[in-house]
């Protein structure tokens, strides 16, 4: 099972400000001596020795991830933020066997879907394109956002071959099974995960965690115990979550405590603030780690979810 990371943002995107690549080569300068620059190979190790936060970025897209199992005709989406568009470039370049996109939705709002109209595959006519969700009257959902007047070109329009499935239960895919759990945020969302027989994954953006989401019954139990790698909300500081609750999303220390307390071996922080620039959101990541090794949580790893990760499991 392979998951990529194409939009890890939440609520808008956030491209990089010029200002910020400046600050960004300017602490790289404070960094550099004589002896770095004196051969190639001590260049690079300078270079390999900045924190991620220098030397790359975190990523400004909304959410979109894709999830590769046995099959290369196909690839399982979730969500399709704005991210959706560099997925459906730089896949069709990787694998141009691909033959079909199976889209989940976590939710509609508009971070999760703005970059459908820009899915490069939905205009050709020989992929099919299969859109996902719980939800009923999807296809009206979707088309809303290509309607005048707020885009030029009607999803009619978009060539490959559609289709439109609400779920009702547990769903599979190329031998693995894809199940659904509701999790709370405004309007509702859902939650998904991925079980291959060997692997699991589970998506779940967009949630505000409670006290619920931590009671032993079958439905937790089921959906998240013992999973190898979850990609979860973490968009808020802890005062942050004080704040805004009810707002629909968690803190960074939360998102911890809920993948120790299941036993989660790796949790990837996502749905990042469209605030915080490449250092904040490290720097934040760093805390994360800090109170989970205070809270002595030894067996699950924390990383942040940035574009262009790539795990396999």
């Amino acid at each position: 099972m392979r998951i990529q990371f194409w939009g890890v943002r939440g609520s808008l995107p956030a491209p990089l400000q010029p200002s910020q690549i400046q600050s960004k080569v300017a602490a790289i300068l404070d960094r550099l001596s004589q002896q770095d620059i004196e051969t190639p190979v001590a260049r690079q190790r300078f270079l390999d020795a900045l924190p991620m936060w220098l030397y790359g970025t975190v990523g400004g897209n909304t959410s979109c991830i894709s999830v590769s199992l046995d099959d290369p005709s196909e690839v399982v989406v979730f969500d399709a933020g704005s991210g959706i568009r560099d997925m459906g470039i730089a896949l069709s370049k990787q694998n141009p066997r691909i033959e079909r996109y199976r889209i989940f939705f976590s939710h509609f709002h508009w971070d999760h879907i703005m970059g459908l109209p820009f899915f490069g595959p939905a205009f050709n006519p020989s992929i099919q394109v299969e859109f996902y969700s719980p939800k009923p009257y999807l296809e009206r959902i979707l088309s809303k956002q290509m309607l005048a007047p707020y885009f030029p070109v009607p999803m009619s329009t978009a060539g490959a071959k559609k289709s439109f499935h609400r779920l009702s239960g547990t769903f599979e895919v190329q031998g693995a099974r894809i199940s659904y759990k509701k999790i709370w945020h405004p309007q509702g969302a859902y939650a998904y995960r991925v079980d291959d027989g060997k692997h699991s994954f589970i998506y779940s953006t967009d949630v505000e965690l409670s006290g619920m989401d931590f009671v032993h019954n079958k439905e937790n139990d089921t959906f998240f115990k013992n999973t190898d790698l979850i990609v979860i909300d973490s968009q808020y500081t802890q005062q942050e979550a004080f704040d805004k609750s009810g707002w629909g999303h968690s803190s960074f220390l939360a998102a911890a405590k809920f993948a120790a307390f299941w036993g989660i071996k790796c949790a990837a922080l996502f749905h990042h603030e469209p605030a915080y620039d490449d250092q904040k959101l490290f720097e934040l990541l760093e805390e994360a780690r800090s109170y989970a090794e205070h809270m002595h949580f030894k067996d699950t790893r924390l990383i942040l979810a940035t574009e262009g990760l790539d795990i396999t499991l």
